[in-house]
């Protein structure tokens, strides 16, 4: 698909959007089982900027984050799926545990987060500020989680 990205073209594609006035907003996560929660998230950080770019994590920093049963779809099925969603522009894997190197390499205009966070609690909110970037707090309360539907799955079979 056109809209996932390796880092290098990301970058030139970044700076090809700046230089039109565009503002560019950053949302990250795993997104093991794309749900309703995650549409929201993502709704939400597209309002915060011209552009907005999804970082998914890829399956080595997924597995180490949330154990060796994830993650259930591999990242390229997983940047395929929201790659689809018509509010994402860019996705890029990355592997490392946190999104701060890719902060760093992009410097976008906004950071978003899910309402799973504050601002205060978004551990690369430094990089942000040092930068001159922001953070925001998007999307809807967190009602929705992978956890709790992998285990309404397993409840059912």
């Amino acid at each position: 698909m056109g809209k996932i990205l390796t880092r290098e073209a990301l970058i030139d594609h970044i700076r090809t959007d700046r230089s039109k006035g565009r503002t560019i907003a950053l949302a990250n996560g795993c997104f093991d089982l794309l749900h309703v929660g995650h549409v929201r998230y993502l709704e939400g950080a597209a309002t915060e900027a011209d552009t907005l770019v999804v970082a998914v994590n890829a399956d080595v920093s997924v597995r180490r984050l949330k154990g060796e049963s994830r993650p259930v779809l591999s990242a390229e099925y997983r940047a395929e799926l929201v790659a689809a969603l018509l509010v994402v522009d860019y996705v890029v894997l990355f592997s490392e545990l946190t999104v701060g190197p890719l902060l760093e390499a992009l410097k976008p205009d906004v950071h978003c987060k899910g309402t799973d966070y504050t601002v205060d609690s978004v551990p690369e909110r430094e990089i942000v500020s040092q930068y001159g970037g922001r953070t925001a707090i998007v999307g809807d309360p967190k009602n929705h989680s992978t956890r709790d539907l992998f285990h309404r799955i397993r409840l059912r079979t």
